[in-house]
């Protein structure tokens, strides 16, 4: 109801959050915060990010029950969870094994069965599983992610916190044409920044 007050219309990504249990997702100690509209911390120094940036950020790819879609930063595996709902099948890579681990055996309680998981260097992407028609970034990225680009597939869509003009850190939306890339400034963000080139953390 509070993402519906704040001017949330998409009744696909309402619903898909309406069925994920987020306390599910938080450390025990902040459970009785699970539902206030809030980032909380997950561990490894990483967050779930706050419930209307993901239904914002899940909006904005525009999402399809056919679609195949790489998210990078799987984290607790909440936003995972949400996109499993509205696309055909779900690639998710993170950095750090611990929290990896975590996620998916969440994924197996609520028997998401369309997520595959991957251990990895999110800024390489999953290029065994490329192209694909959607990719979100839940870290901050300094420039425009080559690689991942690449992985995308025509006419697909990329949703990703961005620094621009400065310091000031932006979701952007990208969309790759025939032509090349075009962006779209989306909303103000805040998120923890996109590591790359460094090994997988046990």
């Amino acid at each position: 109801m509070e993402l519906r007050s704040q001017g949330m219309s998409d009744t696909g990504v309402l619903s898909a959050i309406e069925r994920v249990p987020r306390e599910l997702f938080v450390p025990e100690a902040f459970q009785d915060q699970a539902y206030e509209n809030i980032a909380l911390p997950i561990g490894a120094g990483q967050t779930i990010s706050q419930p209307q940036i993901v239904a914002e950020m899940t909006s904005a790819l525009e999402l399809g029950p056919r679609l195949k879609v790489l998210e990078i930063g799987t984290g607790s595996g909440y936003q995972a969870a949400v996109l499993s709902y509205l696309c055909r099948r779900l690639y998710t890579v993170e950095r750090h094994r611990t929290l990896a681990e975590e996620a998916e055996a969440r994924f197996q309680q609520l028997r998401l069965s369309n997520i595959v998981m991957l251990v990895g260097d999110g800024s390489e992407g999953w290029p065994a599983q490329a192209p694909f028609d959607r990719i979100i970034v839940t870290a901050q990225a300094a420039m425009l992610p080559d690689v991942l680009l690449g992985q995308l597939r025509e006419g697909g869509v990329m949703i990703l916190p961005m620094v621009e003009k400065g310091r000031a850190q932006k979701v952007v939306r990208l969309r790759r044409t025939a032509e090349g890339v075009e962006k779209e400034t989306l909303m103000d963000a805040r998120f923890v920044p996109l590591l790359d080139g460094l090994p997988p953390v046990e």
